[in-house]
């Protein structure tokens, strides 16, 4: 997919939830199009990705079908998709995929796999001690795993360097 493809579906989608086709949460994508591109240019099939309640993107840039990812969204999953037939998992728990993406990375050491997994978080997420323990994990024994930090510089609406008493400089 494009980048235009990708914002194309998120304002299909936004569209839809102003009309109010879909009544749940939903989190749209904005402005990282082409790095996001660049990172699913190293994804093979058989890897694993999870996301956050952020992922749209993730899912398709894995290969779900526009059509398939849609209906789901209306349906009211848009912050808890989860597809197993295309090894993608996302939850709108904060940090709730990491100790999950960290447990498949070490299955996949384990039985020594070709698989790789990429863990997909948002920058306030990964100013918590769950996400330093779980990568500190991943370091120490060496596990086949890449996170992503999606720095949008907030969490919903609050300031993630003001909340974390970052200076402006």
């Amino acid at each position: 997919m494009t980048a235009q493809e990708l914002r194309d579906f998120e304002t299909e989608i936004g569209d839809c939830f102003r009309q109010k086709q879909i009544r749940a949460p939903i989190h749209l994508y904005d402005g990282n199009e082409d790095k996001i591109i660049e990172i699913f240019e190293q994804v093979k099939p058989d890897d694993w990705v999870f996301c956050t309640w952020r992922s749209h993107y993730q899912c398709l840039l894995k290969g779900v079908p526009k059509d398939r990812l849609k209906k789901d969204i209306i349906a009211g999953r848009s912050i808890s998709l989860c597809y197993p037939d295309y090894n993608l998992f996302s939850s709108a728990i904060v940090t709730g995929i990491l100790p999950i993406a960290n447990g498949v990375a070490f299955d996949i050491k384990y039985r020594g796999l070709k698989s790789h997994v990429w863990c997909f978080v948002g920058d306030m997420a990964a100013e918590t001690g769950c996400f330093h323990e779980n990568w500190k994990y991943a370091c120490n024994f060496e596990l086949p795993i890449t996170f992503i930090i999606e720095d949008n510089g907030k969490s919903v609406c609050t300031d993630t360097r003001k909340t974390w008493g970052y200076s402006a400089d």
